[in-house]
């Protein structure tokens, strides 16, 4: 897998619980019709996936409901 080389401007890095040399990396590349999600461990990729950008929503959907679950059930466990 390629070293990490500079960002695309239509992407975000999301740093891993375990540790900072661990990263995710979303990029937009519409040019494709893709969205690419790249495992990087100390600026190394070590791995990619290409989602189909008519995917997108259902992975949002997915993010948000489990978002939602999860802050519902802190509530639960820490009522004001």
């Amino acid at each position: 897998m390629a070293n990490g080389g500079p960002v695309p401007a239509a992407a975000s890095i999301f740093l891993d619980a375990r540790g900072a040399d661990r990263a995710l990396r979303v990029s937009w590349h519409t040019e494709s019709d893709l969205v690419v999600l790249s495992m990087w461990r100390a600026n190394v990729c070590v791995g990619s996936f290409r989602l189909a950008i008519d995917e997108v929503p259902d992975l949002i959907g997915f993010l948000s409901a489990g978002l939602g679950s999860a802050y519902a059930g802190a509530r639960a466990a820490h009522p004001a």
